[in-house]
């Protein structure tokens, strides 16, 4: 079954959004983009709200948000309670944001991490399954 995913960002992270967007086509995978249509200032909060709303229409498809650090979109999106999202700088932190924490969001930092990070980042996110078992208990007090 084809993967499902919106990405957004804000201004900060337009470039690298784009890219993204690219690269998960690439990937066979059906991507949402979410915006911004351009790099005109915007404000993160906006759009870890917007890809909350889509999810909350979405529940099995997973998000990518994106700002300059990547601190201010994952605290955002982590508001929303059926957000589990993880600020990720290696492919590592991605694969185990899914394997141990259910992440059904990955958030990046456009400032601090390289092109080919962040694409690996999203490859590992997006072909990493939540392992279950002793995790699992713990994710569901997350709430």
């Amino acid at each position: 079954m084809k993967q499902i995913i919106a990405i957004a960002s804000d201004h900060a992270g337009f470039e690298l959004k784009g890219i993204l967007v690219k690269e998960m086509s690439s990937l066979d995978v059906e991507v949402h983009d979410l915006g911004p249509v351009d790099a005109s200032s915007v404000d993160y909060p906006d759009y870890a709200n917007k890809l909350a709303a889509w999810l909350f229409e979405h529940k099995n498809a997973k998000g990518v948000l994106i700002c300059g650090s990547g601190i201010g979109i994952s605290i955002a999106a982590n508001r929303h309670t059926h957000m589990r999202a993880a600020l990720v700088s290696t492919g590592l932190e991605a694969q185990l944001s899914r394997r141990h924490n259910n992440a059904n969001v990955v958030c990046m930092g456009a400032r601090l991490i390289g092109v080919d990070m962040a694409k690996d980042c999203v490859k590992q996110f997006l072909n990493t399954e939540f392992e279950g078992g002793r995790h699992a208990a713990r994710v569901e007090k997350l709430g």
